[in-house]
């Protein structure tokens, strides 16, 4: 049986219209005076904290913990700020999908496995009625690398569910080759969508359990049999 299910946010849950990468580019030159660098970086399935350290390198700032304070504290304030002006929109089939999940006779926990940092992953769903859905999550906070971030995301869901929570009870769902890598880290199953960062041939090669265009091409069934 399937206890937890675990969403990546960007590319599966929503898109925002590049808010996030314009709050990035927005934080970078109001904060540290750096105008460029950020539109040759690749965003998709990297987490927060790698994205503002590959930046700090490309220009020989300094990889402090005052400096990575100094964006996030800013960044979040820019975030909130274009998501407001966005014209972004909430993934395909996302709320039929979550629907069918708490109309289960034992519906999952359901929570979130991201890159973000937690305030961003807030900002970026309640900007969509997404944020309520979730429990519990993992994120850019816990760890710089999306496998380990995982492994929070999995400690936390045995706190609400309990210690007997196994990782074949778990399925991890995302957009990128990165998302099913780190739920194959933790011994997850894991559920592919071609809705944001790579496409269906770049994603089938990667193994996941089950590899779909989008979310109304697979039922909630096939994924949480009785």
């Amino acid at each position: 049986m399937i206890r937890l299910v675990l969403f990546d946010i960007d590319g599966t849950l929503v898109h925002t219209g590049h808010a996030g990468t314009k709050a990035f580019a927005k934080t970078f030159a109001t904060e540290f005076d750096l105008h460029h660098g950020s539109e040759k970086m690749k965003f998709a399935g990297r987490t927060d904290v790698s994205l503002v350290r590959e930046f700090f390198k490309i220009h020989g700032l300094d990889e402090s913990p005052a400096h990575f304070r100094q964006f996030f504290a800013r960044y979040v304030f820019w975030l909130d700020h274009i998501l407001a002006h966005s014209t972004g929109h909430a993934c395909l089939g996302i709320f039929e999908f979550i629907r069918e999940l708490q109309n289960l006779p034992n519906p999952p926990l359901l929570g979130l496995l991201t890159g973000n940092i937690q305030l961003g992953a807030e900002i970026k769903l309640r900007a969509f009625g997404l944020w309520d859905f979730f429990v519990m999550g993992g994120f850019a906070d816990d760890h710089e690398d999306r496998n380990h971030i995982a492994v929070a995301a999995l400690e936390r869901g045995r706190r609400v569910l309990g210690k007997d929570l196994q990782p074949q009870e778990i399925v991890v769902i995302g957009d990128t080759p990165f998302d099913v890598r780190c739920g194959k880290f933790i011994g997850a199953k894991t559920l592919a969508v071609a809705t944001g960062g790579s496409k269906l041939e770049e994603l089938k090669p990667c193994g996941a359990d089950w590899t779909v265009a989008d979310l109304t091409k697979i039922s909630v069934r096939e994924i949480c049999p009785r």
